[in-house]
């Protein structure tokens, strides 16, 4: 139940994107609208850290979801895992890229566009790692991709365990916490595939 009311507002939310372009000049249609879009775009700099550097985060599983997933003799649990994170972290980072339209920040803002994801711990994977993935196959590939997506969720949970103890802005927030459970489950759930493999 606690998933509801972060789809329904965040729901709001897009309607609201939808219906003003984005625009502060056209006002909200509806009390709904208008206070789910002024709470909307309280945001402080955690805020924007999070989702601007979440949204290349998720780019890059899902990247890394549609590599393994066109491989042949892959294990059958890891493909469903990979089509799990596709269906989970798209809608997320169109979600996030609202949000920054909402809050006026880019998703190269100042002082943000130019850090190294490597060099802070996040679990992204280096152009070497995602090389590896690529020339993979059959069994290699499922466990390179669990090994890579174990530490790549790793760095998201960091990521939004940080988001929760700074963040203002509640939708942030909340999906920082989803982040935290989902991938913590998703963690755990793929060690003991690879276990198995």
């Amino acid at each position: 139940m606690k998933k509801l009311p972060l789809a329904v507002g965040t729901g709001v939310l897009a309607l609201a994107l939808g219906l003003t372009g984005c625009s502060t000049a056209n006002a909200p249609t509806t009390t709904e609208t208008s206070a789910s879009a002024s709470t909307s775009t309280k945001a402080n700099d955690d805020d924007a850290m999070f989702v601007t550097m979440m949204i290349p985060h998720h780019e890059q599983a899902i990247e890394m979801s549609d590599i393994v997933l066109a491989k042949s003799g892959l294990d059958p649990d890891v493909a469903n895992l990979a089509q799990q994170i596709k269906a989970a972290q798209g809608p997320e980072v169109s979600r996030m890229k609202g949000w920054l339209t909402a809050w006026g920040v880019t998703e190269t803002a100042p002082g943000m566009g130019g850090m190294d994801h490597g060099s802070m711990g996040d679990g992204m994977m280096s152009d070497g790692d995602m090389a590896a993935l690529n020339a993979a196959n059959g069994k290699d590939a499922s466990r390179l991709f669990l090994t890579q997506m174990i530490a790549h969720h790793q760095g998201a949970v960091d990521m939004a365990q940080q988001e929760v103890r700074g963040g203002q802005n509640p939708d942030a927030v909340a999906l920082a916490k989803s982040v935290i459970a989902a991938q913590t489950a998703e963690i755990a759930a793929m060690q003991k595939l690879l276990g198995r493999l």
